[in-house]
């Protein structure tokens, strides 16, 4: 199953952007946090990593919409990793489920960490 999860920081922001892309991409469910992600204390995300299982496809936008930082980011994915769920992000275009994958996404989150 694609799983996605949609985060934005404020409730003031719009979530579309993200959701259309969840649509193009034939999600079939979407977990939406609107709050800062300064942390992984967020009650969706938490639902979403309670809710898949082996096999599934967990599918962001952007590591920054995922988690702030590198360890918050290397830390979920390690979880869902664990679970057997497969991680894509697709403004990076990184898929966990090749070696090179794995590299690259702790390549750019190191980066994606540098830069905020």
């Amino acid at each position: 199953m694609k799983v996605g999860y949609v985060r934005i920081s404020t409730k003031d922001q719009n979530t579309a952007r993200q959701d259309v892309l969840m649509k193009e991409l034939g999600v079939e469910r979407v977990y939406t946090d609107k709050l800062s992600g300064k942390n992984t204390d967020r009650t969706e995300l938490h639902k979403m990593m309670d809710f898949v299982r082996e096999g599934d496809v967990v599918i962001v936008e952007s590591f920054s919409r995922f988690a702030r930082n590198t360890r918050d980011l290397l830390d979920l994915t390690a979880a869902l990793t664990e679970k057997g769920v497969q991680f894509v992000s697709k403004k990076e275009s990184i898929d966990t489920t090749t070696p090179a994958g794995k590299l690259m996404l702790t390549f750019f989150a190191a980066l994606a960490e540098f830069e905020r």
